[in-house]
């Protein structure tokens, strides 16, 4: 009886349908060309997302597990655990978050900043960057970039992440001449890499599949590892997405980005969970990260 028991877990466990969400811009193509190729499990769903909706889907059980904002893991630590070895970070610069500004930054204080409605962990990271670093209070706004603000203003500058901010960088727009990569910026300031998405679990998933999301978490780092291997390939792909975007200036983009998340970009998300409770805008138990496996 007892092994007919495990035998039906087993199976359970073998057929456990998974929602894994991933982020639908050029950064993930590494992972996501390689495993649309290679992977065929029908019990895994992939959506994918801007970084905020995959946030949302994950806090609210839409998926089990996927690609989101750092932020999302700082505001309710309690629900997830940080998969190893995987995210998207940049040691500098980073090459699609950008601040395009009128002005400098110091002179941003009481003027409109556009915060793109796409990321929740840019928007924190610009915040304190202008507050704690340049000592600057400006006006902000959440909005869609290539639409009308909503307050009627022209703003004095907007914050751009992803494929969005790839096509301005391509197209620069002579109203906002000031471009600052905050991946760089942050570096600057702190001598730390900074990362701007972790692959979180949630806590529920693990409690009765940690056997699925080890194999999840295997397959992703081995379509990770060979997309990596194909980089040129993988660029040439993904280059069409954004126009103006040759194969080689993808192909640079997606060099300068970061996949691990070793001792360094460990120490990294403490820092910035650490000035983020210092603010009030995260939990006290992000610290220390929780890890799975």
């Amino acid at each position: 009886m007892a092994a007919a028991f495990r035998q039906g877990n087993n199976r359970a466990e073998k057929d456990a349908m998974a929602r894994i969400g991933i982020v639908n811009y050029i950064n993930m193509a590494p992972v996501y060309e390689t495993w649309r190729e290679q992977v065929r499990r029908p019990d895994w769903i992939m959506t994918e997302a801007a970084p905020a909706q995959l946030n949302r889907l994950l806090a609210t059980g839409g998926i089990d597990l996927g690609f989101v904002s750092a932020y999302e893991y700082a505001v309710r630590p309690e629900q997830y655990r940080i998969m190893t070895d995987l995210s998207i970070s940049a040691t500098g610069p980073v090459g699609s978050v950008f601040l395009f500004s009128s002005v400098p930054p110091e002179q941003l204080h009481g003027q409109l900043v556009l915060l793109t409605g796409q990321s929740d962990t840019s928007v924190c990271l610009l915040r304190l960057m202008l507050e704690e670093f340049v000592h600057v209070r400006p006006d902000y706004v959440r909005g869609e970039i290539f639409a009308p603000c909503a307050t009627g203003r022209d703003p004095a500058a907007l914050l751009a992440i992803g494929d969005e901010a790839l096509r301005l960088h391509a197209c620069p727009d002579p109203r906002h001449p000031v471009c600052i990569d905050l991946g760089e910026w942050w570096h600057q300031q702190t001598s730390l890499p900074f990362v701007f998405s972790v692959c979180a679990v949630r806590e529920d998933f693990l409690k009765v599949h940690a056997k699925a999301a080890e194999e999840i978490h295997h397959a992703l780092r081995s379509c990770l590892r060979q997309g990596l291997a194909r980089l040129p390939e993988i660029a040439a792909k993904a280059a069409p997405r954004i126009p103006q975007m040759s194969d080689e200036t993808c192909l640079r983009y997606l060099q300068s980005l970061e996949y691990d998340l070793g001792q360094a970009k460990q120490e990294a998300l403490a820092a910035f969970f650490g000035l983020l409770i210092q603010r009030g805008e995260a939990n006290s138990a992000a610290r220390p990260l929780k890890f799975f496996p």
